[in-house]
C-alpha cells in the first residue's frame, strides 16, 4: 500500500468513526435524534403500554383455555415486540404489555377483539369459527406461471376440516366466496376454486408477505378460545428506571476503555488497529439495532457483551498468528498475510457456529430468547467484518506510513508445552464434583422452599398490588423508600415497580402474597406514605414465561445443540471433536447452575439470556482449539505422540483464551460494578460463566477429544492414526 493511500484510508477511517459517532448520539436530519436514542427498548428499560383484558361470558374459563389464550396472544404481539409479555391476572383476566409504544388506543385498534372471528359463505350461513383453525402462517408458493406469490396457509381441526370440505363443495362450482370476518370486518374475501377435504386451505392474492402476515396474525388472534374485551388500558413506566440505564451506560463506556487499553498494551500497533476497528463496530451495531427495528433489553445487551467478545477475540486470534509468524523470521508484511489466513478458519468455525445457535433460536424461541438471539447475530455478523476487513485494512495503512519495526508488532516466544493432559483425571473429578454439589444444592433448596432454583416472578407468578400514592414518585424515590417497605414484609428482594403515567399509580409485583401479608402490607403503606388502603388493588398474577415459552426455549437450545454439533463435525470431518464440544459446553450450563442454586440467585427471564450467552462463549473458545489440533495434526511427523499434539495445541492458543476471557470479562465485570441490582443479579453469574468456559476449553475440550480419539478408536494414539 502507497503512503497516500495509506493516509487516504486513515483520514477515511477518523471520518467515519465520526460520522458513526455523529449518527448513534446526533442523528442525520432537522427532526431526527441520534440512534442510540431511538433504539426500541424493552418494558425493563423504557416502559409500555398495559393492558387488561376481561374473559366474555358467564363462569370462570377452564385453565387449560386460559393457557391457551395467554401463548397464542403472546405469539401475536411479538409482532410489536420481542420483548411483549402476556400473563394471567386472577382467574379470567389477561395482561398484555408491549414496551416502546405509548399509544394504548392504537394498539387497542389493532388488536382488535380477540377470540371474535368467523368464515362465512355468501348466502350469509356461518360456516365455521376462529377456533376451527389451528394455525395460520404466512409463506410463498408458485402460481401456474411460475410466479411467486404471497399466502396465507390455514389448517383446520378435525372438525373444522369436515365444515369446510361441505361449505366449499357447495363454493366450488360458481366459485363463491368465503368471508372472513374479524370484529365485525371482513379482513379477507377469497373465492373457492375447488372443494377443500383435509383441512389444508391456502389463501392468495396478497400484495406482500407482510400483508399476508398481518391476515395470519389477525386470523390466529381471531381464533382464540375464548373471547376477551378490554377492561383498562394504561401507560407504564421503565421497570429498571433511568438510573439502571445510566450506569449501563457507565459500565459500558468503563467495559470498552478498559478492552481498549488492555489491547493496546498487549499487541501495541495492531491493538491500536483493533481499537479503532472496535469503535467502527460499535458504532455500527448501535446504528443498526435502530434500523432492524431491533428491541433492547437486558437479554439483548447480554448479546451485545458476547458479541464484543467475539470481535476482541478475532483480532486476538489474528495477532497471536502474527506473532508466530514474525518469530520464524518473516517480514512484519508477510507476518501480516499469513496472520490473516492462518487465522481464518478458526474465526470463521467459531462465529459461523455461534450464528447457527443465533439463527436457530431467533426462528424456534420466543420472548427474550428471540431478542437475544437477535442482537447475537447481528453482532456476530459486524464483528465478523470489522475484524477481518476493517482491522486489516487499518493495520496495513499504518504500515505503509512507515510503523514497519518489528517491536511495534512483538515477536512471538517459543512456548514450551505444556502437559494439560496428565492433569485431565484431576480436571474431570473437580468438574464433576462441582455438577454434583449443584444438584445436592438444589435438592437442599427444594426440601427447604420447594424450588429448587430461587425463581421469580417470571417463572412463578405472585401477586400484582396497584398503589395509588399522595404525590408522583420516581422510581429511583420508590427504589429508595417504597422497596425497603414492601421487602420487609415479603422477606424477598425479588421486587418489580412501575409506574402508570399520567398518574400517582404503581404497579408493583412481588412472590405471592397470603391475606394476611397483604393487609400488612397495606397498613405499612398508609403509616409511612399516608396511602389510602381503600385504593389499593391487590391480584394474583401468573408467570411472564408460560411453560409453552419454556418449552420453546428448550427446543430452540437443543436445536442448536443439534445443528452447531452436525456443523462441526462437517468442518472437522471427525464426530469426536462435535461430541467433545457439546460435553464442554453441557459441563459449562452445569456448573452456572449449580452457581445459581448454591448462591441463590434470582432465576428471571435474564437466566435464559445468561444461559444462551455462555453456550455461544464456551463453544467459540472450544473451537479455536479444536482448530489449531486439527492444523498441527496436519503438521505432525508421522510418529508424534497424539498427546503431545493436544498438549501444544492448547499452550499455544492459551494466551488467546486468556486474553479473550479478560476482555470479555472487563464488559461484564463493569455491569457488575457500577449497575443496579438487578443488572448486577444478571452480570454476576456471566462472570462464573466466563470463567467456567475458559476452565472448560482449556482443560476439559482438548481432554475429552484426545480420550474418545484413544479410547474409542482402539487406543491409537499417533497423530497420523485414524
Amino acid at each position: 500500500m502507497k503512503k497516500s493511500r495509506a493516509m487516504i484510508t486513515l483520514l477515511v477511517t477518523v471520518l467515519l468513526l465520526g460520522l458513526l459517532g455523529y449518527t448513534a448520539v446526533y442523528g442525520i436530519g432537522k427532526e431526527t435524534s441520534g440512534a442510540a436514542k431511538n433504539i426500541k427498548q424493552g418494558l425493563d428499560l423504557a416502559g409500555g403500554v398495559s393492558i387488561t383484558y376481561q374473559v366474555v361470558g358467564e363462569g370462570e374459563p377452564s385453565e387449560a383455555d386460559m393457557k391457551d389464550t395467554i401463548y397464542k396472544l403472546q405469539r401475536r404481539v411479538e409482532s410489536y415486540s420481542t420483548e411483549a409479555q402476556v400473563y394471567q391476572e386472577g382467574s379470567d383476566r389477561i395482561n398484555i404489555e408491549i414496551p416502546g409504544v405509548s399509544d394504548a388506543n392504537a394498539i387497542l385498534e389493532e388488536l382488535g377483539k380477540p377470540g371474535s372471528l368467523y368464515f362465512m359463505s355468501a348466502d350469509g350461513a356461518e360456516v365455521l369459527t376462529g377456533t376451527d383453525v389451528t394455525d395460520a402462517q404466512a409463506g410463498t408458493q408458485q402460481d401456474k406461471m411460475g410466479n411467486t406469490q404471497y399466502v396465507v396457509q390455514l389448517t383446520l381441526t378435525e372438525d373444522g376440516a369436515t365444515k369446510f370440505a361441505v361449505a366449499t363443495a357447495l363454493a366450488a362450482p360458481n366459485h363463491d366466496i368465503i368471508y372472513i370476518i374479524y370484529d365485525d370486518v371482513i379482513v379477507s374475501a377469497p373465492s373457492v376454486n375447488e372443494e377443500i377435504r383435509d383441512g389444508m386451505a391456502v389463501i392468495t392474492g396478497m400484495a406482500s408477505f407482510e400483508e399476508a402476515d398481518r391476515l395470519a396474525s389477525t386470523i390466529r388472534i381471531g381464533g382464540l378460545k375464548l373471547e376477551l374485551e378490554e377492561l383498562r388500558s394504561n401507560v407504564v413506566g421503565a421497570q429498571l428506571g433511568s438510573e439502571a440505564i445510566r450506569t449501563s451506560l457507565m459500565a459500558g463506556a468503563i467495559g470498552m476503555a478498559l478492552v481498549i487499553l488492555f489491547i493496546i498494551i498487549i499487541y501495541f500497533i495492531p491493538g491500536v488497529a483493533a481499537s479503532l476497528a472496535l469503535g467502527i463496530y460499535v458504532g455500527l451495531v448501535v446504528i443498526l439495532l435502530n434500523a432492524f427495528d431491533i428491541t433492547l433489553t437486558l437479554p439483548g445487551i447480554a448479546g451485545i457483551i458476547l458479541s464484543i467478545g467475539m470481535a476482541v477475540d478475532a483480532n486476538v486470534i489474528i495477532f497471536a498468528r502474527i506473532r508466530e509468524e514474525l518469530a520464524t523470521g518473516k517480514t512484519v508484511q508477510s507476518a501480516v498475510k499469513i496472520g490473516f489466513q492462518k487465522a481464518l478458519s478458526a474465526i470463521i468455525d467459531g462465529n459461523v457456529t455461534t450464528l447457527i445457535a443465533a439463527l436457530v433460536l431467533g426462528i424456534k424461541g420466543s420472548g427474550s430468547v428471540r431478542g437475544f438471539a437477535q442482537t447475537l447475530a447481528l453482532g456476530i455478523i459486524v464483528s465478523m467484518f470489522t475484524a477481518l476487513f476493517v482491522t486489516r485494512m487499518i493495520l496495513n495503512a499504518l504500515y505503509a506510513l512507515g510503523l514497519k519495526n518489528v517491536k511495534f508488532y512483538g515477536v512471538g516466544k517459543e512456548k514450551k508445552s505444556m502437559n494439560f493432559l496428565s492433569k485431565k483425571a484431576a480436571f474431570f473429578a473437580v468438574s464433576l464434583l462441582v455438577i454434583v454439589g449443584g444438584f445436592v444444592c438444589m435438592g437442599l433448596n427444594a426440601s427447604s422452599t420447594g424450588d429448587a432454583l430461587n425463581y421469580s416472578l417470571e417463572f412463578k407468578g405472585g401477586t400484582s398490588t396497584n398503589i395509588t400514592f399522595n404525590e408522583d414518585m420516581s422510581i429511583e424515590e420508590l427504589d429508595a423508600q417504597v422497596v425497603p417497605v414492601i421487602e420487609s414484609v415479603t422477606g424477598d428482594g425479588n421486587v418489580q415497580t412501575q409506574k402508570v403515567s399520567g398518574s400517582n399509580e404503581v404497579i408493583v409485583k412481588t412472590r405471592t402474597l397470603s391475606v394476611e401479608e397483604r393487609e400488612i402490607l397495606n397498613e405499612k403503606l398508609a403509616e409511612n406514605f399516608g396511602v389510602d388502603t381503600e385504593k389499593i388493588i391487590a391480584e394474583t398474577i401468573s408467570s411472564t414465561i408460560s411453560s409453552e415459552m419454556r418449552n420453546d426455549a428448550i427446543v430452540a437450545v437443543a436445536v442448536a445443540t443439534i445443528c452447531m454439533l452436525l456443523y462441526i463435525w462437517l468442518r472437522f470431518k471427525d464426530i469426536r471433536f462435535a461430541a467433545s464440544a457439546v460435553i464442554a459446553l453441557i459441563h459449562d450450563v452445569l456448573v452456572v447452575l449449580a452457581f445459581y442454586a448454591a448462591a441463590k440467585v434470582s432465576v428471571g427471564s435474564t437466566f435464559i439470556a445468561c444461559m444462551l450467552t455462555i453456550v455461544g462463549y464456551s463453544i467459540n473458545a472450544t473451537i479455536v482449539i479444536f482448530d489449531r489440533i486439527r492444523e498441527n495434526m496436519g503438521l505432525a511427523k508421522k510418529n508424534a505422540e497424539l498427546a503431545d499434539v493436544v498438549n501444544l495445541s492448547i499452550t499455544q492458543t492459551l494466551s488467546r483464551s486468556i486474553f479473550t476471557s479478560l476482555t470479555t470479562f472487563f464488559m461484564v465485570g463493569a455491569l457488575f460494578a457500577v449497575g443496579v441490582t438487578s443488572i448486577r443479579e444478571f452480570a454476576l453469574p456471566l462472570m462464573v460463566g466466563i470463567l467456567c468456559g475458559t476452565y472448560s476449553s482449556i482443560c476439559l475440550a482438548g481432554a475429552l477429544w484426545y480420550v474418545m480419539r484413544t479410547k474409542l478408536a482402539g487406543k491409537a494414539k499417533k497423530a497420523g492414526s485414524k
